[in-house]
């Protein structure tokens, strides 16, 4: 296994670390969470960079870097929304449209076709990337402030807000992404 690929995997294990910390209580395990998110993050982002640089691109890692990619963002919204910090509709759409093109991908590969991904699903994960950043930011720095009784219902509000913001807009790219991706795919689906 190569180094890409073991860095895809690597963000698969790194998620139910994540994820431990992000439930357990205390201020030191939510920076971890949003620390362990980030690292994550980042073997996305340099598993495709050196598997370009160095042309290791396999079909393995054609298939579950983007599945790695959906473990990590899908279990973050889901946390959130059992949390209650973002609607469950909006998680709903999001995993809809993942299970979709998903499936939509795994049944090309029964064809012996592996489609990659396009400039819309990138931006997608951009989108939700960040959104989960300041999701997991706000979570953090309200755990902060409410250990020092600084934080207050107008802070709440504004950051509130802001995530649904956040959120819409990640919705409507994963939405526009996903639509895009059925239609560029549609000669090969059929």
């Amino acid at each position: 296994m190569n180094l890409p690929n073991k860095l895809t995997i690597s963000r698969i294990l790194l998620t139910f670390v994540y994820i431990l910390f992000l439930f357990r209580g205390g201020v030191l395990s939510k920076y971890i969470a949003l620390f362990l998110f980030i690292g994550a993050s980042l073997t996305d982002l340099y598993d495709g960079r050196i598997a370009r640089k160095r042309n290791l691109i396999t079909n393995f890692g054609k298939i579950m870097d983007p599945i790695a990619d959906k473990i990590l963002i899908l279990a973050s919204f889901i946390v959130f929304a059992k949390f209650g910090i973002i609607p469950v509709w909006m998680v709903i759409v999001v995993i809809l449209r993942e299970v979709i093109v998903t499936g939509i991908r795994l049944f090309v590969i029964s064809k012996s076709i592996v489609l990659e991904a396009q400039r819309e699903g990138k931006h997608k994960t951009v989108s939700q990337v960040v959104t989960v950043i300041s999701i997991l930011a706000y979570i953090t720095l309200r755990e902060t402030l409410v250990k020092f009784g600084a934080w207050n219902n107008s802070v709440e509000r504004a950051s509130s807000f802001s995530i649904i913001v956040l959120m819409m807009v990640t919705v409507m790219l994963t939405l526009y992404s996903g639509i895009s991706f059925i239609w560029k795919s549609r000669r090969v689906i059929t």
